[in-house]
């Protein structure tokens, strides 16, 4: 506090000498000048930390004053002090990135407060932040051990990204270790919870989420109409935090009506869930009703190749008479150009768009030393979509949507889990590549570290063969075959993956938003 240093620029300075000595009397370290050009040249020879400007001064005016001062040093906090409360001033003067706005007549501890929203604010968010999840760390780890229902666990899931999303700036990197060992017991509880109820979800819980194959008929067709145009994103590989982290963007364009988490099925894997998604049916029945579409892990060939006759063939059996279009995005190219044609799409009553990027992200991680340099941790992968988002032909296609009138709904076909600690599998060369779930046939695991359908019809999944399973790998672990197992491991650990159980992969966001 000793070498906190404030410009006061006043024309009138000798009548704030009560404020002043209050501030010296903190501690504050205040310097003084009369006019605009003075204020420029103090700013110019010294280093401040924060400048209180008066707005109407005789000579340069506070406004001009602010422009010379943000062009020499644009990230020293000015605060306008203003007898006026014209509209055009304060605009001119927020347009210009002052850090705080005060209408004379100011007392001291208006100018304290300020000083400590502008200069102090990181400490005391962090000192409170900490506090207030010191306080929640009970409550949760309590919740955890009573919860026995989806909803709780969607409920708790949201509760913890929150706490992470506020944790991940504060200075105290002690309190994010315990979130993160609090989320690794989470992700414990939630696989039990799944391993006991997940096939009872077919048979009519009254407690079951909505799943995948449920999604379009319970949750989208009720949002559609002819009287305007719908947009359904469906972005591939979407975690709830990196949802959260680029909602507040999509809210300058658009306001959320309704939001839901529901649940991937498993595998969680594009060619499954996604499929499901778009189909409404679960796999099994896929591979029963539309044999020429779906296709086995074994099977050569691209396994989500048919999501527009999934989803044609479901707004048959729907009987729903829209105009629809499906579009799948997974170049920048193809995101350009479809924004360039968008005007086109509002005669359609629903437009589908798959949008792969945050998929060949997680991949990119994987094969890429670089991403995996920049996307190491949640937080830098949850900083890296959101940087990607704001400069994609995504926020573009979202933009003009909103100036088109469309309805928008985004969603994903699943989450992904930054793989941590292997766990050993044996399986013959048909047995399926995914590090997060395995099909085939004499598979050999560990039988603590997977849910196994040892019959795949109670998970509602296709036999490749009459002695086919699956296994998913829960929480954070990931597949290694014992051969090359040391350089299997290092080469996939902290690689971010999907087809397994963990609340990333299964808990994932619905939201139904509206033009602003």
């Amino acid at each position: 506090m000793n070498n906190i240093k404030v410009l006061w620029v006043d024309d009138e300075i000798d009548l704030l000498k009560p404020h002043i000595l209050f501030l010296e009397k903190k501690n504050y370290e205040v310097t003084t000048c009369q006019s605009g050009t003075e204020a420029i040249e103090e700013v110019e020879n010294q280093n401040f930390d924060i400048v209180f400007l008066d707005e109407n001064m005789p000579g340069l005016t506070g406004l001009e004053t602010l422009a010379e001062i943000k062009e020499k040093k644009n990230n020293l906090p000015v605060v306008m002090i203003t007898k006026s409360e014209e509209e055009y001033i304060m605009e001119e003067a927020i347009g210009s990135k002052i850090a705080d706005y005060l209408i004379k007549p100011v007392n001291p501890n208006q100018i304290l407060l300020s000083l400590k929203k502008n200069l102090d604010h990181s400490r005391l968010v962090s000192e409170k932040t900490t506090s207030n999840y010191q306080q929640e760390f009970r409550k949760i780890a309590m919740d955890m051990s009573m919860i026995n229902s989806w909803e709780g666990w969607a409920e708790l899931y949201q509760k913890l990204i929150y706490w992470e999303i506020e944790l991940e700036n504060i200075e105290d990197t002690g309190m994010f270790e315990i979130l993160e060992s609090q989320k690794l017991e989470a992700n414990t509880q939630f696989c039990k919870f799944v391993e006991k109820n997940y096939t009872g979800w077919f048979d009519g819980d009254e407690d079951a989420p909505t799943l995948s194959h449920q999604l379009f008929k319970k949750k989208i067709v009720p949002e559609l109409s002819d009287k305007q145009p719908t947009l359904l994103l469906v972005i591939d590989n979407l975690r709830y935090d990196q949802w959260r982290a680029f909602e507040p963007i999509i809210n300058n364009y658009y306001k959320k009506d309704k939001e839901a988490a529901f649940s991937s099925i498993l595998p969680t894997a594009t060619q499954y869930a996604r499929n499901a998604i778009f189909s409404g049916l679960m796999p099994s029945d896929m591979q029963k009703l539309h044999p020429d579409l779906w296709l086995n892990d074994t099977d050569e060939g691209g396994k989500n190749m048919h999501e527009e006759e999934f989803l044609q063939a479901q707004m048959k059996r729907l009987g729903l008479d829209y105009k629809m279009e499906y579009y799948k995005i997974a170049s920048l190219k193809a995101g350009k150009n479809l924004v360039q044609n968008f005007k086109q799409l509002k005669n359609n009553d629903l437009t589908a768009v798959v949008y792969n990027f945050v998929d060949m992200l997680s991949h990119s991680k994987t094969e890429m030393e670089v991403i995996k340099e920049l996307a190491s941790t949640d937080k830098s992968y949850r900083s890296l979509t959101e940087s990607w988002f704001k400069n994609s032909p995504l926020l573009e296609m979202i933009q003009k949507a909103q100036q088109l009138g469309f309805k928008l709904i985004i969603t994903t076909d699943h989450g992904t889990i930054n793989a941590q600690n292997p766990s050993k599998v044996i399986g013959d060369k048909n047995t399926s590549l995914n590090l997060r779930y395995k099909t085939g046939k004499s598979l050999t695991y560990e039988d603590k570290d997977v849910i196994a359908a040892k019959n795949p019809k109670d998970f509602h999944l296709p036999s490749i063969n009459m002695s086919s399973s699956y296994i998913f790998a829960k929480g954070d672990l990931f597949f290694a075959y014992p051969n090359n197992y040391n350089h299997y491991v290092s080469y996939y650990r902290n690689t971010y993956q999907h087809g397994g159980v963990s609340l990333e992969e299964m808990v994932i966001p619905f939201s139904v938003l509206s033009p602003r």
